[in-house]
């Protein structure tokens, strides 16, 4: 497992080595390609569902609450001699603070300068508001996009020809280089996505090891991690005004790793929320995201959570440098 003090990054220990293969092999195997693919969309249409799926590995956090997502996470995937890097971004939406203007520059900065644009559109809620400004704009850029149509799960047979008026609908706003429709909860059409982009990026060497899945610190994917648990069982009673940060690491002799994570929020009503009615909250947090903390780096965690109030954390650039985001001006 990859020292999170170094450059951290996420290996999947399944991954077939080269060990063993021979020369003939080698020579008879296809070229590598390697291609850098944005994901993004509105507000909860399934990104991290669906990069996590195309993966085959948690690499980025998913809870229902919209805009989880706040800065670009890659994950990596390998499709035969093609390794694919998805950035999974935030969702873009019409920003009202500062956090959520940092979030949408980086949602679109990500598309700038990358190989292939897929954009994920949650089939129930179609064209929204937000939705068709997203489709504007990679319209008025003229750039060929992949279109996935998410949740179509929850479609009746009946209702299936929404999503051919959808089509239709989005198809006349900019161009379309392939349209998928798939579940990215079940997995339903999943590796025709995969297929199709190991295919179409460019020839090249690969950017990472093979059995790499993610080129986040495992420090930063652990604070994710809690920072999920928090919105799972706090997300009527506490809104977005919270961020979490690992500030130690310790790998011990025992071979057991030691965490301690630091949970800030703005007000001191917020502290006694997390916290709980005798510290019951902090604790429950603490015990599922230890667990699966265990299951992502194979050694047993002790994790250690504390809660400071940090007023306008959200107008402190350092926090933004902390979560990968620029800190934008007035």
């Amino acid at each position: 497992m990859a020292d999170p003090e170094n450059d951290g990054r996420r290996t999947d220990p399944t991954a077939k080595t080269a060990a063993g293969t021979t020369p003939d092999a080698i020579a008879d195997a296809p070229p590598p390609r390697c291609g850098f693919i944005a994901v993004i969309g509105a507000t909860n249409a399934g990104k991290s569902t669906l990069v996590n799926a195309l993966v085959g590995s948690k690499v980025t956090i998913v809870s229902h609450k919209v805009q989880t997502t706040r800065t670009q996470i890659r994950g990596i995937a390998m499709s035969g001699s093609s390794q694919l890097v998805f950035i999974d971004t935030p969702g873009i939406f019409a920003p009202r603070r500062r956090l959520d203007r940092a979030m949408v520059d980086a949602a679109w900065g990500s598309a700038a300068d990358v190989d292939v644009v897929v954009l994920l559109i949650d089939a129930r809620r179609g064209l929204s508001d937000d939705v068709r400004e997203i489709v504007d704009r990679l319209g008025a850029e003229r750039r060929p996009v992949v279109v996935i149509l998410n949740k179509i799960d929850k479609f009746l047979f009946a209702e299936r020809d929404q999503l051919l008026g959808l089509t239709a609908e989005v198809s006349k706003r900019l161009e379309i280089e392939k349209l998928f429709m798939v579940s990215a909860q079940e997995g339903d059409g999943v590796e025709d996505v995969k297929a199709y982009l190991a295919a179409r990026v460019p020839l090249g060497p690969w950017h990472y090891p093979e059995d790499d899945v993610s080129d986040a610190p495992l420090r930063f994917l652990a604070s994710e991690i809690t920072r999920e648990r928090i919105y799972h069982w706090l997300h009527q009673e506490l809104p977005y005004e919270t961020t979490v940060e690992t500030t130690s690491w310790e790998d011990r002799k025992n071979g057991s790793v030691r965490i301690e994570q630091t949970i800030y929020v703005m007000r001191e009503g917020q502290r006694s929320i997390v916290l709980g009615k005798g510290g019951q909250m902090i604790k429950t947090l603490s015990s599922e995201a230890r667990a699966e903390l265990s299951e992502i780096v194979e050694k047993p965690v002790h994790l250690f959570l504390f809660v400071k109030v940090r007023e306008s954390w959200e107008s402190d650039p350092e926090r933004y440098r902390e979560m990968g985001l620029q800190y934008p001006k007035e």
